[in-house]
């Protein structure tokens, strides 16, 4: 019997270990719950149990609201409060985002005229992804139009608002496809920082004279000694004015570039220089007729130039009743005939290539096969898989009159604006459905001239008046996180006020946008009037003339001068092929 009263009491110590075991992490579980998820917004980690703790908000259907920052409209406090978020909309099954597209949008401005009309009324970005933003109302029907007929994964229901942390929870293979939170100015200052310590290129296949080059450029930049006065530039714009100054000079002394000869038109080498896409046509015109920096023979070259136009191919592919999958297949296919005939893109892997992309459409044709190279686009979307350190933000050009693309430059001077901020422009996007919704129509408050679709479509001219007249510009984002507007405003001397989270703005590794543009999160817009007359006059006054000194940072010429816009975009490509060598 010894055995078995042994093998008795063995069994109860036994279990009560393992009952105190289970204990133990049950007890865990619901103290990392109350602690740390209590204002998340997840499910319980206890299947069958939800938990409310510490006075968690939800939404009227009972989802449960991410622990965001909250702002009330502090003219109206019994609406339910401002939260947003941002989405990568799932691919539909014909490759293409059909929400909102009409035959006019897709057409464009190939007639000249419904892209300028569309300008005024905010149109100046389309739709392949889109931010979420929305109030109890105005919100949940911008969140209902976007998600109709999308797989919505666990969430059964669309709740009125949805913070980052709810997005991944109703849509969890958005992790898988990169997505990333919005993020801040100063985190993306140290995005910045880190890109240029750990970011780096594949190493050459096989050793180039022209990487000695680089090397050697790299090393003369990071010793540059202080800068002398330089009537041409100032100072407090720069990062680093001293570093720039030796970068921009070895840039004019030795870089060359390549640029393919390959490639049919329209898309190809036929570069459109009007509307709101002007920048990639610009770039590509001057490039190709400069003398100074480009070579006609490949092994001369530090860099190789892709001069295809993604306006002209999403059009071109449009009208042909293709989709995105084929567009993007038709780029994979022109680099495969341009590694099987030249040897450069295989040494690098195509890091010392680039192209200059405008369309909306840019990141998602170019992901894969072109995503080593160095690619300068205007939707520099760091959810959408901008590389900062080595992606280079274009800046959005709306180009009026390509005979005098200066026309109408600067405004009145920085004492005599008599409106506090103005913005003129559609319902386009949920971010500028709730500036509409908070600054509208506010008669009592003049110094807010924030106009819709309502009061009619704005001619040009009452415009530009506008930004010439107005202290701050706003720059809410429409789909996509880039707009017109952020040059619009340097163009006409106005302060530029970005709404527009996640947007990375061009020349970011050279200029401190702080100097002279203010940064509104986008939960922020229910306090932008206080936002702004928070700002002191004098800061004020400083960042009008750091507007007006950055002008000419951001200006094309048929005749390309020094420091032009043209040479600042060649400039961010230079300066990451420089960072990202080994």
């Amino acid at each position: 019997m010894e055995p078995v009263l042994l093998w008795q009491k063995l069994w109860q110590v036994e279990t009560k270990r393992m009952t105190l075991a289970i204990g133990m992490v049950v007890s865990l579980i619901i103290a990392f719950q109350s602690l740390f998820l209590a204002h998340k917004n997840v499910n319980s980690l206890i299947p069958g149990i939800s938990f409310q703790l510490f006075g968690q908000n939800t939404s009227s259907n009972g989802e449960a609201l991410s622990g965001e920052v909250l702002l009330n409209d502090s003219e109206n406090k019994s609406e339910a409060p401002v939260m947003v978020g941002r989405f990568k909309q799932k691919e539909d099954s014909e490759g293409d985002f059909g929400l909102y597209v009409t035959k006019e949008e897709v057409r464009g401005s190939e007639d000249g005229i419904t892209e300028d009309k569309a300008r005024y009324l905010g149109n100046d970005s389309s739709t392949e992804d889109s931010s979420i933003v929305g109030t109890s109302s105005t919100g949940k029907q911008a969140n209902e139009r976007i998600f109709r007929g999308r797989n919505m994964g666990p969430c059964q229901t669309l709740p009125p608002f949805l913070s980052d942390t709810l997005i991944l929870k109703c849509f969890p293979t958005l992790r898988k496809k990169g997505w990333l939170p919005r993020k801040t100015i100063f985190e993306m200052n140290n995005i910045l920082l880190q890109s240029r310590v750990s970011s780096h290129a594949m190493k050459p296949r096989w050793p180039s004279a022209r990487d000695h080059e680089l090397l050697s450029a790299k090393l003369q930049i990071e010793n540059a000694s202080l800068t002398v006065h330089d009537p041409h530039l100032y100072a407090p714009l720069f990062r680093n004015v001293s570093m720039f100054t030796r970068s921009y000079e070895l840039m004019e002394r030795l870089l060359k570039v390549y640029v393919y000869k390959d490639g049919e038109k329209p898309i190809f080498h036929q570069p459109g220089l009007f509307g709101v896409y002007g920048s990639e046509g610009w770039f590509m015109k001057l490039l190709e007729n400069n003398k100074h920096f480009v070579v006609k023979n490949p092994k001369k070259a530090h860099l190789f130039y892709l001069p295809f136009s993604s306006r002209k191919l999403r059009f071109t592919f449009a009208d042909r009743g293709l989709n995105r999958r084929q567009m993007a297949a038709y780029l994979r296919q022109y680099v495969d005939l341009v590694a099987a005939k030249y040897p450069f893109w295989n040494r690098t892997g195509g890091a010392d290539h680039f192209f200059a992309a405008c369309h909306d459409w840019a990141p998602y044709l170019t992901r894969n096969k072109l995503e080593a190279s160095i690619r300068v686009l205007c939707n520099a979307d760091l959810s959408e898989g901008f590389k900062l350190g080595k992606d280079a933000s274009l800046p959005v050009t709306f180009v009026r009159n390509v005979s005098n693309p200066l026309k109408d430059l600067g405004g009145l001077p920085a004492t005599e604006r008599p409106t506090l901020a103005f913005f003129s422009g559609s319902r386009h996007g949920p971010v500028r459905e709730i500036l509409l919704k908070y600054w509208e129509n506010k008669d009592t408050d003049p110094a807010m001239k924030i106009f819709g679709p309502t009061q009619g479509l704005m001619n040009e001219s009452a415009y530009v008046q506008h930004m010439k007249s107005s202290r701050y510009c706003i720059c809410a984002r429409g789909y996509g996180v880039h707009t017109p507007r952020v040059v619009e405003a340097i163009f006409y001397e106005c302060v530029p006020v970005i709404i527009s989270d996640n947007y990375v703005p061009p020349f970011f590794e050279i200029f401190d946008w702080e100097a002279f543009a203010v940064f509104v999160p986008e939960i922020g817009i229910p306090k932008l009037k206080d936002i702004l007359l928070s700002i002191p006059e004098e800061k004020y006054l400083t960042m009008q003339g750091g507007v007006k000194r950055v002008q000419q940072h951001f200006l094309w010429h048929a005749n390309p001068i020094k420091y032009d816009v043209f040479h600042m975009i060649l400039h961010s490509v230079w300066f990451s092929r420089l960072n990202r060598l080994k």
